[in-house]
């Protein structure tokens, strides 16, 4: 079993960067890809990114490629997301989740956070 919970969404001007963390607690990274995901507003969950256990291998949506960057730090057991250059389409709830598909990249996901809002205005 594995809790995660998202932290450092918020509002932010078109242009800026945000940080978005996800701490696991129960079971550490070892055995789990991670991934990020995002549901914009009267719209579908999307996938954003998604990182090796390791962090020897990244996933990104065509979307984000080149702005958001996707990081782990197993000492912590903490996935980041760094957001940069953010658009006001990038408003959403920002999920993280983890995977213990050995499928890279994961098509299903076990465990998902609360949620974070990024709220980017024009």
């Amino acid at each position: 079993q594995v809790q995660l919970v998202e932290a450092g969404g918020g509002l932010v001007q078109a242009g800026g960067s945000l940080r978005l963390s996800c701490a696991a607690s129960g079971r550490t990274f070892t055995s789990y890809n991670m991934g990020w995901f995002r549901q914009p507003p009267g719209k579908e969950r999307e996938f954003v990114a998604a990182i090796t256990w390791t962090g020897g291998s990244t996933h990104y949506a065509d979307s984000v490629k080149g702005r958001f960057t996707i990081s782990i730090n197993n000492a912590k057991d903490t996935v980041y997301l760094q957001l940069n250059s953010l658009k006001p389409e990038d408003t959403a709830v920002y999920y993280c989740a983890a995977s213990y598909s050995s499928r890279w990249p994961p098509l299903t996901y076990a465990y998902w956070g609360q949620g974070t809002q990024v709220t980017v205005s024009s």
